[in-house]
């Protein structure tokens, strides 16, 4: 059973940082493309980032990018997102997702439960 589950969300304050981390567990994680997606209240979902499993290649939204760094450990199984800077209109959940392939490009197929961030004084 594949499992995505997020930790790392909490309060913090405008120019701070928080590390979202994305335990994955039930297939091979260094074969699949890894995302990160966020929900803000009232908005639909939004595409943050994402790491291809060959290559290396990341890529990022224009909202994020020069703020966000996603990387990935895979002798950890784990996927992450550094967020610096950080605003007010990145208070959101965020959720790691699952790609079909190797590549960023592709269809996700499974998404985490998600972890809150809050940007606020």
């Amino acid at each position: 059973e594949v499992q995505l589950v997020e930790s790392g969300g909490g309060l913090v304050e405008p120019g701070g940082s928080l590390r979202l981390s994305c335990a994955a567990s039930g297939f091979t994680f260094s074969n699949h493309a890894m995302s990160w997606i966020r929900q803000a209240p009232g908005k639909g979902p939004e595409w943050v980032s994402g790491f291809s499993s060959i290559g290396g290649s990341t890529s990022y939204a224009d909202s994020v990018k020069g703020r966000f760094t996603i990387s990935r450990d895979n002798a950890k199984n784990t996927l992450y997102l550094q967020m610096n800077s950080l605003k007010s209109e990145d208070t959101a959940v965020y959720y790691c997702a699952k790609l079909l392939l190797s590549s960023i490009y592709g269809g996700m197929d499974y998404w985490g439960k998600g972890t809150l961030v809050t940007v606020s004084s």
